[in-house]
């Protein structure tokens, strides 16, 4: 593990459900810091009436796990997506048929560039929060179709932001990436650090978006969170991420590509504390509607930065079989280090990760390990 100072990491425990409500506020107050308070007043108020939730990217890997959890919380859910062709549909499709066993999901087969369908969207669905995760993924190959990313990343976005001022829609989550802080900016990374110099189209495209966003919520007093996530994994991962590659080459023998020395750091964090992230996020939202327009950004990732050799080892551990290297120039667009700073959202969110790497390995090689071999990398 790359060491590092945790020290402003949220620490506090959130507690499960807002039972707070029906005792004495002085005494609880004594018993629970000011963070989980808030933390379980914000659960309280996105467990309250069933809302209308768009989700953007919802057949994806983090977005179907997002539409999933606000389904068991009992909110009313449709998914927008494309099925675009970066990997296969069928995997998607699977996604989808997982989470209808937590409920019914409206399916709207669109793509975010199309404004014609977002109204239709809007007109018909009538959302009352959106979670905007959908975008055209990877580092590696914006680089090869950047004008692409730009139309998805950043005009996708910008016909959302659109949508919602249209609609009166007051509460909005962006998915953006780690990649915004490219290379030079101090770890572990801050959100208020304004040394932003990103390295691949994707990462450009992001934090374009991100100030869309705030100009959004500027001019029209829309609450918006914008999440950086960091280096996600877990089950449904997509097929080209590190984790689901390096597993599925261990597991059949063959060699797996080591890009540089192997000291590259990655701040791998497990779906399930990014699905917190994002509710904690869309419950800041909600909350915000009191008091007007506000725009924050936050970091929501694991904050123990982990080197690609130990990731090697890690995955060897958790499979059980020894992996063979191969050595290969580093490639461009990757950055050298990923590592979040997550004591606003700490503060802010009440978020704290709970899935450490091996536990969240074993749990990512046990569900590799169920799939038909079609739907495996």
């Amino acid at each position: 593990m790359i060491p590092l100072d945790n020290t402003d990491a949220a620490s506090e425990n959130t507690m499960d459900q807002p039972v707070f409500c029906k005792l004495d506020l002085a005494f609880i107050r004594l018993l629970f810091p000011l963070q989980t308070l808030q933390r379980a007043a914000r659960l309280a108020l996105l467990q309250s009436p069933a809302m209308h939730v768009l989700v953007t990217g919802g057949a994806g890997f983090i977005g179907s796990h997002v539409a999933e959890s606000l389904l068991q919380l009992g909110h009313k859910i449709a998914i927008l997506d494309n099925f675009d062709d970066f990997y296969p549909q069928s995997w998607k499709r699977r996604n989808l048929e997982e989470i209808s066993h937590s409920g019914n999901i409206t399916l709207f087969e669109s793509d975010i560039c199309d404004t014609n369908a977002l109204s239709r969207v809007f007109s018909s669905f009538e959302p009352e929060l959106v979670v905007h995760l959908a975008a055209r993924a990877g580092v590696r190959p914006s680089i090869e179709q950047p004008v692409l990313y730009e139309r998805v990343n950043v005009g996708g976005t910008l016909n959302l932001l659109e949508a919602a001022r249209q609609y009166g829609l007051k509460s909005f989550v962006f998915g953006s990436s780690s990649s915004v802080y490219g290379e030079g900016s101090p770890a572990p990374f801050r959100e208020d650090s304004y040394c932003l110099r990103p390295i691949s189209p994707y990462a450009a495209t992001k934090l374009a978006a991100e100030s869309l966003c705030y100009t959004y919520s500027h001019l029209y007093d829309i609450n918006i969170a914008c999440l950086r996530f960091f280096t996600v994994y877990g089950p449904r991962q997509r097929p080209d991420l590190a984790i689901h590659k390096f597993t599925a080459l261990i597991e059949n023998g063959a060699e797996i590509p080591i890009f540089g020395d192997g000291s590259s750091g990655r701040d791998y964090t497990y779906v399930d504390d990014i699905v917190a992230g994002v509710c904690s996020a869309a419950e800041w939202c909600l909350e915000q509607q009191r008091t007007g327009g506000r725009h924050e950004i936050f970091n929501i990732g694991n904050s123990s930065p982990v080197r690609l050799r130990e990731l090697v080892a890690a995955i060897e551990k958790a499979t059980g079989k020894s992996a063979r290297g191969k050595n290969l120039p580093v490639q461009p667009g990757d950055v050298t280090l990923t590592w979040a700073d997550i004591g606003k959202a700490g503060r802010v969110l009440g978020y704290q990760p709970n899935i450490k790497l091996d536990e969240g390995l074993s749990r990512f090689v046990e569900w590799y390990r169920r799939q038909p071999v079609t739907l495996r990398a």
